[in-house]
């Protein structure tokens, strides 16, 4: 104990030299826990293991007792916990030490089943202390003793956790800023931090560091799945090296991961805070790539109405980091309209500079016209149908918008992932946009002069009437309208088409005619 009181007035007073490992030797060590004699402690395996700090005490009985550690602590159990198998205690001391545990102890006279030989030798393999609790010391005894020798642990914790914040308060809101601030934290952790996207394990930020590669062959086969998302804190084993991985809060799919450079391992509360300061300063990011694709929703609005200029154009495509001559329009489509909210950020995070603008359940990207369709689909997500014209410049960005939605009405009604315009196959026996739109043209444009004139309201029942299956009843019922109203608006799309409707070859291309329209008028 003498000890850590000249190693806190160190750390408190006089120069500060590796602070984390000054922390952890003020911190009791399974040889000076057993050593008290007031506790009557026995070391029964893992005597290599008697230098492990122990940060806190915890009591569990429930069957994962490895699912319940940070790092450093001792696990207390009256042994309900301990499978009655050798295999299964075997397992139990290795995912105990995977977990990062310092010490298991189990109470004498209570559940415990016999140890088996080869969970002893297990423990004095990986190496994990086994410690014997006699009876009837209550467990409360040690966990007292273990936390009247960190107390004194808490000014550190707290000034590190100071120095961390401090950081965020530097690192300025700029994205530029983000690998810096990471790095900085890692060099006040004494651990190599990388953030990823849980679902491909990509870095979070297009500026950030990859995994390395041991990490992420390991884990490719389950990324987005619950053994990488399923807690907010869990320490791993990979390869031989304890790995940590944890939540940034307020971001769902971005995910720590701790290497830690060097035995004992950072103190798990102020990872928690560190966790939190990159939380905050990808919200800052966030934050300023809203304001810009609020900006580029509002500049594409404005081009594709063609209220802007060819000069306009470019340099407003230019600002937007975007090759003005020799682009592609993205056209995006979801079922909810919603799962195509972050797609720009996810465009960002993997390194495409966009400018993007939602209309209901569409989304149009305008982007370098080298993207790759598995970059667009990754980006996108499962189910999304995309749309990709040909390139185009910037006094071709209306007719680019065409082609994206006759690429996107391909994609859907050829059920493809990707379709690119004039490639692949033909769409409802049509190649091009101009044929789609000299069709519409043909068959629906006298029931649009008519409406603009009459203030009918012949398409809305056209379509409904083919949903339907030419039922007038059915039709009547869905518009809250008469049978005779539905009749008479059927007749009188005839007389302005002059197709027959009783003829089914008539109302197939007046079908056709509705999704062409539909597809090019997103």
């Amino acid at each position: 104990m003498a000890e850590r009181f000249i190693h806190l007035s160190k750390w408190l007073w006089g120069p500060q030299k590796s602070q984390s490992w000054e922390y952890f030797r003020m911190a009791i060590t399974v040889a000076e826990l057993v050593a008290e004699p007031q506790l009557g402690l026995t070391l029964l395996a893992g005597s290599k293991g008697r230098d492990n700090r122990i940060t806190w005490a915890h009591t569990s009985d429930l069957p994962r007792l490895w699912e319940w550690i940070t790092g450093g602590e001792l696990m207390m159990t009256n042994g309900m916990s301990i499978p009655a198998d050798a295999a299964g205690q075997v397992a139990l001391a290795e995912a105990l030490v995977d977990s990062g545990a310092s010490a298991l102890a189990i109470g004498e006279k209570m559940h415990a089943p016999e140890l088996m030989p080869e969970f002893l030798a297990a423990c004095d393999q990986l190496p994990l202390p086994l410690i014997n609790i006699p009876y009837p010391l209550p467990f409360i005894a040690i966990a007292r003793s273990v936390a009247e020798s960190t107390l004194l642990e808490e000014s550190r914790r707290l000034r590190q956790t100071a120095r961390v914040y401090d950081l965020l308060r530097t690192a300025g809101t700029s994205e530029d800023h983000w690998q810096s601030l990471v790095q900085r934290l890692a060099t006040e952790l004494d651990a190599d931090l990388f953030v990823v996207d849980r679902r491909c394990l990509h870095p979070w930020h297009p500026e950030g560091r990859p995994l390395p590669a041991f990490l992420a062959d390991a884990w490719a086969p389950l990324s987005g799945q619950a053994s990488l998302a399923g807690k907010n804190f869990q320490w791993h084993r990979v390869r031989g090296r304890h790995v940590l991985t944890m939540d940034v809060p307020t971001h769902a799919n971005a995910l720590l991961v701790v290497l830690p450079n060097s035995e004992p391992h950072p103190d798990a509360v102020v990872l928690l805070h560190a966790a939190t300061v990159l939380g905050l300063q990808l919200s800052r990011i966030v934050l300023s790539l809203e304001s810009q694709h609020r900006l580029a929703g509002e500049f594409l609005l404005q081009a594709i109405d063609g209220r802007l200029g060819t000069a306009e154009t470019e340099s407003r495509l230019a600002a937007f980091k975007v090759p003005a001559q020799h682009f592609v329009v993205v056209s995006i489509a979801a079922d909810d309209g919603e799962g195509l909210a972050n797609v720009h950020i996810d465009l960002w995070r993997h390194g495409l500079s966009a400018a993007c603008l939602r209309r209901f359940n569409t989304l149009h990207v305008v982007v370098a016209a080298g993207v790759a369709d598995d970059i667009l689909l990754h980006c996108a997500g499962p189910g999304m149908r995309i749309g990709i014209s040909s390139p185009a410049s910037a006094t071709g960005i209306q007719r680019a918008l065409q082609e994206s939605l006759w690429a996107l009405g391909s994609a859907k009604g050829n059920a493809l992932n990707v379709a690119r315009y004039a490639e692949g196959p033909s769409w409802l026996g049509l190649t091009s946009f101009e044929e789609g739109t000299a069709l519409v043209k043909r068959l629906l444009g006298p029931i649009f002069a008519y409406e603009q004139s009459q203030k009918g309201d012949l398409i809305v029942t056209l379509r409904t009437y083919l949903d339907a299956q030419r039922s007038w009843q059915k039709t009547a019922a869905a518009l809250f309208t008469h049978r005779q109203t539905v009749i008479y608006r059927i007749r009188k799309i005839s007389e302005l088409t002059g197709l027959d409707m009783t003829e089914t070859s008539s109302l197939a291309q007046l079908w056709f005619a509705l999704q062409i329209h539909d597809a090019l008028d997103a």
